[in-house]
């Protein structure tokens, strides 16, 4: 759907959502005092800084100074854009994205032509690898490999005829190229980037065609081709097969990690249809937290030669920082020469689940490869052990899941006093800081941060008629931009507040200034922010009078300047 998101469509799902139910959905939360806490998912802690208050709608870590609204959190901690986030939390309320007319254009072309474009190449292949005469000898290959008409229709397999411009006959070449379908030669002249290829397309967890994966058949290479990184595609954030799962079943209890689009095709049409696929490179933390959204166990299943078993391990090292308690990685080796989509049509889909079900935890596996080569039972073995797993172990997020790998690690090495991670002060002893360092503030971030959590105190200014010629200070722009957002939305919350600023060169500083707390009483403080405000005038007004004081002496005044330092020393406060 063309056009930009309308932002009181933003305003509105920041209202609907409620901050600690989203967060807690991806961070469990407990309840401390009027806020909910948690040990922060973007630095390592081994005491809870992060806070997340409901009445703000916020979160904050008074550990690593991240915080932000729901739209900011899903951006940082799933590695999304701006639209991505707005898009999965309206998924997480229940409700559709609607656009304005009109969108900007990305290159040549807006993103929604580009999936226009893929979803009509997509069937342009389908249709080939049905009507296509030459097309016998992929549809030989997918009945050699045992695929049925159904499984190929709910992957949407197609085939690319052995043309240089099939598609380049269809449609507009800088499209094309836009999209990752066509190749630029030096000459200005394009050519199809799969050609006599059985093709493989790759959907989004929304079911949009983003890419493409495409297989010879024949002995050329590359054996298997997938389309580059375009404005829709990014492969490091993207896995096969994840819209086919989520169709079947949205909450799964595991999802298995292979290597290959058949082996993740062969597990469906066996009945094991919670199996996805990196496309063509190594498992990384975004392809790990990504699954994690949907399930709190992955089973690593690759193949059992040399590469996949180089594979598990790469994988094993990116799961490290995403494995927070409640999470779960498992390892199911398989022996050399073995793949699951070979696997499961020898020994049946009850024998391969059960397989999945008994896979390694990746805590032995973890030791298992670090010993290899090693005698534990004597001194430099057990330091040697330590000396490989303590970088590793210091990539674990803080938690239960952290102390027990420690707690493996004193076991095997038979050193009982190992300490790999930073001592971190508690909740209650950094608010303690921050209200000593309340003391320090100035007058304007005051007012500008209790203003900002309290929007409603605009009837404070609005009650003292402040002159702002006279207010000529650092940040009072800001302050004025901040009234001018509050008297035209009187409704704002704290959270729509903070979006009110994102892209901003202030957006950082107005992140902070929200998510300060003042330890001051309730009741107080609206009193500490009216004296906060006399405070601002009176410098502003201290200010104006030894700057005219100056340009007295040096050069003189208009009357009218002068009659405003009369005023000023008639009226010091």
């Amino acid at each position: 759907m063309a056009g930009k998101i309308p932002q009181t469509f933003i305003d509105d799902i920041l209202v609907r959502v409620d901050i600690v139910d989203l967060i807690d959905s991806y961070v469990p939360l407990k309840k401390a005092g009027s806020s909910y806490v948690a040990r922060c998912p973007f630095h390592t802690e081994k005491t809870p800084s992060f806070a997340v208050t409901r009445s703000k709608q916020l979160y904050h870590c008074f550990g690593c100074g991240a915080g932000g609204n729901a739209i900011t959190f899903l951006m940082e901690h799933g590695h999304l854009g701006f639209v991505e986030a707005v898009e999965d939390l309206a998924d997480f309320v229940g409700v559709q994205v609607p656009r304005e007319s009109g969108s900007a254009p990305i290159k040549k072309n807006n993103v929604t032509e580009v999936y226009q474009l893929l979803e009509q190449a997509a069937s342009f292949y389908i249709d080939q690898l049905r009507d296509n005469e030459a097309a016998k000898v992929a549809v030989d290959y997918f009945k050699s490999r045992g695929l049925t008409g159904e499984v190929a229709r709910e992957f949407q397999l197609g085939y690319a005829p052995d043309s240089w411009d099939a598609l380049s006959k269809q449609f507009k070449p800088q499209a094309l190229i836009e999209a990752g379908l066509a190749v630029a030669k030096e000459n200005g002249s394009t050519y199809d980037r799969f050609r006599g290829r059985v093709i493989f397309p790759i959907r989004d967890r929304r079911g949009r065609v983003i890419g493409f994966g495409g297989r010879v058949l024949d002995d050329s290479l590359p054996k298997y081709l997938n389309s580059p990184e375009t404005s829709v595609f990014h492969k490091g954030r993207e896995v096969y097969g994840l819209y086919e799962l989520l169709s079947k079943n949205s909450k799964p209890e595991r999802i298995v990690v292979v290597e290959g689009y058949m082996d993740v095709i062969a597990l469906a049409q066996f009945g094991l249809g919670y199996s996805v696929a990196t496309l063509g490179t190594a498992t990384s933390k975004d392809h790990l937290e990504l699954l994690f959204r949907f399930s709190s166990e992955l089973v690593l299943c690759f193949d059992g030669d040399k590469a996949g078993k180089a594979a598990s391990w790469r994988a094993v090292e990116s799961a490290l920082p995403c494995l927070r308690d409640g999470r779960q990685v498992r390892i199911m080796q398989l022996s050399t020469g073995v793949d699951p989509d070979n696997l499961v049509r020898e020994e049946g889909l009850e024998a391969f689940e059960s397989r999945v079900s008994s896979a390694q935890t990746l805590s032995d596996y973890f030791f298992e490869r670090l010993s290899q080569g090693l005698n534990l039972s004597d001194m430099e073995g057990r330091a040697s052990l330590v000396s490989k797993a303590r970088g590793y172990l210091e990539k674990l997020p803080n938690g239960i899941f952290q102390d027990l790998m420690q707690d493996k690690l004193k076991s095997l090495s038979k050193i009982e006093k190992l300490e790999f991670y930073p001592k971190a002060t508690t909740l209650k002893s950094q608010r303690y800081r921050q209200s000593q360092a309340d003391k320090k503030l100035s007058p304007m971030r005051v007012v500008v941060s209790l203003l900002l959590q309290n929007p409603e105190f605009i009837e404070v200014i609005e009650q003292k008629e402040i002159n702002w010629a006279v207010v000529n200070l650092a940040g009072v722009d800001l302050l004025r931009q901040v009234l001018e957002i509050i008297a035209q939305h009187p409704n704002i919350n704290q959270s729509q507040l903070v979006e009110s600023f994102r892209g901003q060169e202030s957006e950082k500083y107005i992140n902070i200034m929200m998510n300060h707390d003042f330890l001051i009483p309730e009741l107080g403080l609206k009193d500490e922010f009216s004296g906060a405000i006399d405070r601002l005038l009176q410098q502003g007004r201290d200010g104006r009078f030894l700057e005219l004081n100056a340009k007295q002496q040096v050069e003189g005044l208009s009357d009218a300047e002068l009659q405003e330092l009369r005023n000023l020393i008639n009226n010091p406060k």
